[in-house]
């Protein structure tokens, strides 16, 4: 079964999907190997580990309880995403060896739920976490060795084929989708929406992304500040702030701070340009010095200036610029900034 669906997984993830329709397709094949009622597949943001579009089936879940689960999520450490990483597939009842109420989740919603198991695994790489996918049992028997080896046997290959799909949204830049613009929402500590103006409402329409499941706005915006208070709680998982894909090759940042003593302000802007190179770098498997070669691209320099700038030759440099050309997929320089900054 392990090599079996590894090698099913292998040929899907070699074609250009989409984010969503590659995990969905994923899913498909490891229901053919082993059953589960429910699953949570997110895609993260490579550095802060925060998750970002959610490809979610909870059976039982009121919708109106997804911030209570998303916020024990962030505070349960046990069996998290970002504490598994490179550790492969991990089952709930392994980890509280038997005894699931020692997790927070389980406790407080998962029971509720009918969940009897999960199993979890973190799709990482050298250049950040992409990902990870959350197993549900209800009636079935607990995960296996042998399941969670077979879903271990996925990790790399998933991995790889998640960071394409984030490089893949960088296309030249596409005048018919609005720009996005700036937004503020307020959370109280449960992660509830606080009522907002008109305006503000808005702001936010305008940032939904079409055809998507589930909307990932509003869920990054429970997801950055779930982040938060892990930290404040002192299980943190990252920097409460995540990058987000609109649609076309709009990014968008969320990052939660605290206001007072009880509202959570969740703030939602476009990716500065900063924010967008080091997406694309990372999600194009870029060298530390490719990464700086490109930094300095954005700039306006040539290769003259660019050797100058890096103490290199101009070939060095033109040889860089080449690989960077080659690993994204890009022709020119001019489209690889148009692809980048998001700009004609």
């Amino acid at each position: 079964m392990p090599s079996a669906l590894a090698d099913r997984v292998s040929r899907l993830a070699r074609a250009d999907h989409s984010a969503t329709r590659l995990r969905e397709l994923v899913l498909a094949e490891i229901r053919q190997s082993m059953p589960f009622a429910g699953h949570v597949f997110a895609l993260t943001d490579p550095v802060t580990a925060v998750a970002t579009a959610p490809l979610a089936d909870i059976p039982g879940l009121d919708m109106s309880r997804l911030p209570e689960l998303i916020r024990a999520r962030y505070l349960t450490p046990l069996n998290r995403w970002d504490t598994l990483r490179g550790t492969g597939a991990h089952s709930l009842l392994d980890a509280t060896e038997g005894e699931p109420d020692r997790s927070l989740l389980w406790r407080t919603v998962q029971r509720k739920l009918g969940i009897t198991d999960s199993a979890t695994i973190t799709f990482a790489d050298r250049y950040g976490c992409w990902g990870f996918l959350e197993l549900f049992r209800i009636d079935e028997s607990p995960f296996t060795r042998r399941e969670l080896t077979g879903l271990t046997a996925l990790t790399a290959i998933v991995t790889t084929a998640l960071r394409r799909t984030i490089g893949a949204t960088f296309v030249e830049s596409d005048a018919q989708l609005p720009p996005p613009g700036p937004a503020v929402v307020l959370l109280d500590d449960t992660l509830r929406v606080r009522p907002h103006p008109a305006a503000a409402a808005e702001s936010l329409l305008r940032l939904l992304p079409p055809d998507e499941p589930i909307p990932p706005v509003p869920v990054s915006v429970c997801n950055a500040g779930a982040a938060l208070l892990a930290a404040e709680a002192g299980t943190p998982i990252g920097a409460a702030t995540a990058r987000i894909h609109l649609g076309g090759n709009r990014w968008i940042t969320v990052k939660a701070d605290r206001i007072g003593d009880h509202d959570i302000a969740v703030a939602l802007e476009p990716s500065t340009a900063t924010e967008r190179l080091d997406l694309f770098a990372r999600a194009n498997g870029l060298s530390a010095r490719e990464s700086q070669v490109l930094f300095l691209l954005a700039t306006g320099l040539d290769s003259r200036a660019l050797a100058a700038e890096l103490v290199l030759s101009e070939q060095t440099v033109n040889d860089h610029v080449k690989a960077i050309l080659a690993k994204s997929a890009t022709r020119t320089r001019r489209r690889l900034l148009s692809r980048v900054l998001g700009v004609a």
